[in-house]
């Protein structure tokens, strides 16, 4: 595919207005999402955009570092974390507002927004919480305090519902700004590393992720979120089929998976476009960048974001500049000509 193509046929979109029925699952949906949505929908098939992730502490480092990293070249997808733990920690809660401010430039620039959530349990303060432990992101709830928070008027529900509020606030934020997010909560559901993981079934996982879209669409009218399913890869350690775990394509806009161990198996990509049954799917985060023969191969990958230090740590230079340089990817650089 020839890359002129393609970065024309993107400035083309920006005036087209969203297919039918390629539309967000959530009827009120903003211009803006759905625009995107369809842009999305666009190129599917054609090309890759390129992402990377940041860590709230280390701010947009990591989208300048790219540019050094491949001489000359931004990612198209800015993806960053509410946080969770104590202040000016590296998940410190008190990174969230410049993780907006963030967003907003970004946004300015013509990158795409992505946010996702590591949630604290619905146990405990924010501003306590560390990542392993009694009362760490990768703990677990008890059955009873599971069934409590999906009870509405429980304590453990109403902890929960001031926690989503908070995040429902700096959501709004873009919202006001007329700007689209690409909003991936409690993701990599079908393993057993975090609180909300290894509960399959509709008084499972799929029961919380309803609650939260119920959460912020109806009751805080967000309607510049496409929601993202985003599991993990099904051929690493503990991890079990997305279908166990999937709450519906009435409420989801996009599938993704995360891949950090197995390397782009086909048939981890076949499941979930089998499951995915036309919709959108990415690579939601990736340690080891995949290769320009993979994603052709796999060529209905809509984006792929690099986890943060991942980018220098697992990738080589040639490799990784070799991606960026690759006909089959779109820089920020190419997406906004």
């Amino acid at each position: 595919m020839n890359k002129l193509f393609v970065i024309l046929t993107m400035a083309a979109l920006l005036t087209v207005p969203a297919i039918a029925q390629y539309e967000p699952m959530n009827p009120k949906a903003t211009p803006e999402a759905k625009a995107l949505l369809a842009k999305l929908y666009e190129l599917r098939g054609k090309c890759c955009l390129t992402g990377q992730h940041s860590y709230p502490l280390y701010s947009d480092i990591y989208m300048e570092r790219v540019e050094n990293l491949v001489e000359g070249s931004h990612p198209v997808v800015f993806g960053q974390d509410f946080g969770y733990s104590k202040p000016n920690s590296l998940d410190g809660i008190n990174f969230r507002q410049r993780s907006i401010d963030n967003a907003i430039k970004w946004h300015k620039r013509g990158a795409i927004i992505t946010f996702m959530w590591h949630a604290v349990p619905p146990t405990i303060e924010d501003n306590y919480t560390i990542w392993k432990g009694e009362n760490g992101i990768q703990s677990k709830l008890t059955d009873e305090q599971w069934r409590q928070l999906l009870i509405p008027g429980t304590e453990i529900h109403k902890r929960w519902e001031a926690q989503v509020d908070v995040i429902a606030f700096f959501l709004r934020q873009l919202q006001d700004e007329n700007i689209p997010v690409i909003w991936r909560p409690y993701h990599e559901m079908n393993g057993n590393w975090f609180w909300w993981g290894d509960r399959p079934g509709k008084t499972g996982y799929q029961a919380l992720y309803r609650m939260l879209y119920d959460r912020l669409t109806n009751y805080h009218h967000l309607n510049n979120l496409l929601w993202v399913f985003n599991a993990n890869e099904v051929n690493g350690f503990n991890v079990t089929n997305y279908a166990d775990f999937f709450p519906g394509h009435d409420i989801v806009d996009i599938l993704a998976t995360d891949v950090y161990n197995q390397n782009y198996q086909e048939k981890d990509y076949n499941l979930l476009s089998d499951l995915a049954n036309g919709k959108i799917i990415a690579l939601g985060e990736c340690g080891k960048l995949p290769t320009e023969k993979i994603l052709k191969a796999q060529k209905n990958w809509s984006w792929f974001m690099c986890w943060s230090e991942f980018i220098e740590t697992a990738n080589e230079w040639g490799p990784r500049k070799a991606l960026y340089d690759s006909n089959w990817t779109i820089t920020l650089e190419e997406f906004t000509k």
